[in-house]
């Protein structure tokens, strides 16, 4: 099932090639005035720029071509060359006919898929989810869903950071606040009795310790040596150590998971640093065999700066000079763990754009060591969320804004705005608040999504939780809106029908509908989910101009009521997919 789009793009090549002319220059876009047309096509200016004749002869001789296409109908000469294109009613309603009988809303897959790891999340170890994972969590997944809808078999790695050095400092903290936890750790009892005692710490409890111990080390040399010995010690095997850092890790991933979950977002994969640490000496090893590894000032780097570079390109610190592996050494590790476990064709990494130079380091680094392909390995970056004043967003007190408190932020808000809408007054307790969780995370996530991931925009809570506007309470609405109309035609015994198109708005509201594959296939190639995000906005605001302009259960005729519900049903479906892409579900009722 060719989209519209692409089926104009393949006439008009055919086109330029009758003209014994590249097909390349049959490319079609959508029109930027379309009130003269629905597309365009400006390959005669790039034909006749390559000395192929006359602009607007090519042009000419290009709309007489695709005049009698079935497609279109009309083709018209403008300007030096552009050739505007109409697509025909006929071809639009078969087209709706096609999208109606699709579950898939018109979405094609993708004809080669591939196996792709998405690395996303980031959390760490004893910390509570903050607002600086925001960002990644949500484009991570929305690229993770998008990937897996067009046809590749992903998986998305949380990559845990559950290991080194900051592991050391909770390690000792806990057994110098609990005498008891002390004793287990050293004791040879059984595993089960130390779990009892592990048991009684808490991930609020870690979080509290952490920053004390960690401020503790700046200035106290005894206790950083501590540290690094309870951390070379866990890392060594010592099984007290190792049963409380494996508590550690549990009660961290569940309420990391419950947060995740609550925000549309789950891990396939919590794969940590920890799973690595055995790959890295004999790692280390086979760089060291392969001639990639130089020693420099006492530590071990592999030198990944190329002749060409048009700026410095730093080496990837492997070894310390104090022996140790690197941030880098384990990022390394991990790509050679993925190969070994699921072989990825495309290694995506979502992370902060700031961290760019790191992975241009390691990714050369994974070339030259034959880890992976060249190309395979790609840094999918974001600026930051910010807050009024331009900078990381953070509480009023200044604080870093942990993310089950935005959550609750964000679900406060929605209800506020549910209630000044008069909107859920017929929801039970238990709908109203399941759907101001939904609004809320919507209004979160869509704001987000909407920019291009490499922009910083500011958090806007009352602009983003609106009803009005590009926001995702807005496009909740209209799903809802939808639904109930759907709903309402059931209830009267009105049945949904073959499609005609025919009225203005039902040709604009066909047109956007029939631009999702196109949407999609160019999200994917661009890693972009703005471009979801934006076609969800165009077609909600192209379904509130149809059901203005025309009557659906009070339609002129039973055939045209019939056909009007069969687009909106369409209409519904596509908004869902699409919202449920960016990892946004809607409610049933408001």
């Amino acid at each position: 099932m060719t989209d519209l789009h692409s089926g104009l793009g393949e006439a008009a090549a055919a086109a330029f090639a009758s003209l014994g002319l590249s097909g390349d220059f049959g490319r079609v876009t959508a029109s930027d005035r379309p009130d003269l047309a629905d597309f365009q096509c400006n390959g005669a200016l790039a034909a006749a720029k390559a000395g192929a004749g006359n602009p607007r002869e090519i042009g000419q001789a290009i709309a007489d071509a695709l005049a009698s296409h079935p497609l279109v109908k009309s083709a018209r000469i403008a300007g030096p060359g552009f050739v505007n294109l109409r697509i025909a009613d006929a071809a639009l309603s078969a087209r709706m006919v096609e999208l109606a009988a699709d579950p898939r809303a018109g979405a094609a897959r993708v004809a080669a898929p591939r196996r792709v790891i998405i690395d996303y999340g980031g959390p760490n170890v004893a910390k509570e989810m903050h607002v600086g994972h925001l960002r990644a969590s949500i484009i991570g997944e929305a690229v993770k869903r998008l990937f897996r809808f067009r046809g590749d078999e992903v998986q998305g790695d949380a990559h845990f950071g559950d290991w080194g050095f900051q592991m050391g400092l909770l390690l000792i903290a806990c057994a110098d606040e609990d005498p008891e936890i002390a004793a287990a750790i050293e004791a040879d009892k059984p595993l089960v009795d130390a779990e009892a005692v592990f048991d009684r710490i808490s991930l609020a409890d870690l979080d509290r310790l952490y920053p004390a111990a960690a401020a503790r080390a700046k200035t106290d040399a005894e206790y950083r040596d501590r540290a690094r010995r309870a951390t070379a010690e866990l890392q060594a095997g010592k099984p007290g150590y190792h049963l409380l850092w494996a508590h550690f890790a549990r009660v961290t991933r569940e309420a990391l998971a419950r947060d995740f979950h609550s925000l549309g977002i789950d891990f396939d994969l919590w794969r940590g640093e920890s799973d690595v640490d055995p790959l890295i000496e004999p790692m280390v090893a086979e760089l060291d065999a392969k001639g990639l590894l130089v020693d420099d000032a006492g530590a071990r780097i592999v030198r990944v700066a190329k002749n060409d570079d048009k700026r410095p390109v730093p080496p990837l610190l492997v070894v310390s000079s104090e022996g140790s592996a690197m941030y880098g050494t384990t990022d390394l590790a991990t790509i050679l763990d993925r190969r070994r476990f699921f072989d990825p064709d495309l290694s995506l990494y979502v992370v902060d754009q700031r961290q760019a130079d790191h992975f241009e380091t390691v990714f050369r680094a994974a070339y030259l060591a034959g880890y992976a392909a060249p190309g395979s390995l790609q840094h999918i970056g974001f600026g930051t969320m910010n807050g009024p004043d331009g900078k990381p967003f953070k509480t009023r007190a200044g604080g870093v804004l942990k993310l089950r408190d935005l959550i609750e932020m964000v679900s406060d808000k929605a209800r506020e705005r549910l209630r000044a809408a008069d909107l859920g007054a017929e929801l039970s307790p238990e709908e109203f608040e399941e759907t101001a969780l939904k609004v809320g995370v919507a209004a979160l996530k869509f704001a987000d999504l909407i920019n291009y991931r490499g922009t910083s925009y500011v958090f806007d809570l009352d602009r983003f939780s609106s009803f009005e506007g590009k926001t995702g309470p807005y496009l909740l609405y209209q799903a809802v809106r939808v639904k109930s109309l759907l709903r309402k035609a059931d209830g009267e015994g009105a049945t949904a029908g073959p499609i005609t198109i025919a009225a203005d708005a039902e040709r604009d509201l066909a047109l956007t509908l029939d631009a999702f594959d196109h949407t999609l296939a160019e999200a994917y190639d661009r890693r972009a989910p703005n471009l979801i995000a934006d076609h969800a906005f165009r077609l909600a605001q192209a379904f509130a101009r149809f059901y203005a302009a025309c009557p659906v259960l009070a339609a002129p005729d039973e055939t045209t009521r019939a056909s009007r519900l069969s687009l909106a049903a369409v209409t519904l479906a596509q908004v869902e997919l699409a919202l449920d892409l960016l990892g946004i579900s809607t409610p049933e009722r408001m």
